[in-house]
């Protein structure tokens, strides 16, 4: 039993990380309300996992070559990607074509960055160590293939949390959005009395 606790860990995390807004739910929702289409929301979910595979997998690439993994320098590097961003989108001298809504790229992008700044590699190490360091001793390989499979398994949990939350959003508004814009117009609407 004691050897399913780090897995354990693993799975949780990537729900806790499914529930936050900033890495992904969000993104993917507002794909689906802009398009009007739910399935889009889903669809958002590819390179929102993507993005926060490459994230981690920098962290777990770190951890089983025994590498130091500077948890400030990883954040200072994100948060400095992320503000050139901000600045190369609101610079006036980008054509709009360039300023347009996130496609694929942004949204991997978007999660790369907000994975890094939150540290969410970092927060697997705790449990990445006794997976690798009991999974067979000295060999690199099995390590890797273990720390893989932990990759593998929180992604895997962030993006069904991900996706469940992003799509109760989307019918969530679609439920109720007529109602609440109905709703702001009566109350908008100066009254004649």
């Amino acid at each position: 039993m004691a050897s399913l606790w780090p897995w354990l860990a693993i799975a949780g995390l990537g729900a806790l990380h499914g529930l936050n807004p900033a890495t992904g739910w969000m993104l993917a929702a507002a794909c689906g309300l802009r398009s009007r289409d739910r399935s889009q929301a889903l669809r958002a979910l590819w390179p929102i996992g993507l993005g926060h595979a490459a994230s981690v997998g920098v962290v777990v690439l770190l951890v089983v070559g025994g590498l130091p993994v500077d948890r400030r320098l990883m954040q200072v590097a994100a948060g400095g990607l992320l503000l050139a961003s901000v600045a190369f989108h609101l610079w006036p001298a980008v054509p709009g074509a360039l300023r347009a809504p996130a496609g694929r790229v942004g949204l991997a992008l978007w999660s790369f960055l907000m994975s890094s700044l939150h540290g969410a590699g970092l927060m697997l190490v705790p449990a990445l160590l006794p997976l690798c360091l009991g999974s067979g001793g000295d060999s690199v390989s099995v390590g890797l293939a273990t720390a893989l499979a932990a990759m593998a398994l929180h992604g895997a949990s962030m993006l069904a949390i991900t996706g469940l939350v992003a799509r109760g959003v989307c019918q969530g508004f679609d439920s109720f959005g007529p109602r609440v814009r109905q709703w702001l117009r009566n109350w908008r609407r100066p009254s004649l009395h």
